[in-house]
């Protein structure tokens, strides 16, 4: 089975109804079957994205996919500056 990705407004929405229909009294593993994810999707979905707004939500990712790309820039530059420094010593 394919994996499915879900963006950050659909999830918010599917948390939200997940509470609403879990507040009704339905348990937590059918309400996740409606919804069509799995029990250990749902925990991970309100961990990370729980209690949050849509535009919360949405800035939440754009800055973590921000820290990936700076970290990567950050791994480059101490790697360029290591070589650098060898070759300054003249160890190649």
């Amino acid at each position: 089975m394919g994996r499915k990705r879900h963006t950050v407004e659909s999830i918010v929405a599917k948390l939200r109804e997940a509470e609403v229909m879990m507040a009704k009294g339905q348990p937590l593993v059918e309400v996740a079957r409606q919804l069509g994810i799995s029990d250990a999707t749902y925990y991970k979905w309100r961990k990370e994205y729980g209690g949050l707004q849509i535009d919360q939500a949405r800035r939440y990712k754009e800055l973590e996919q921000e820290n990936q790309r700076l970290r990567k820039v950050v791994a480059d530059l101490t790697i360029d500056n290591s070589i650098l420094k060898e070759a300054a010593r003249g160890n190649f």
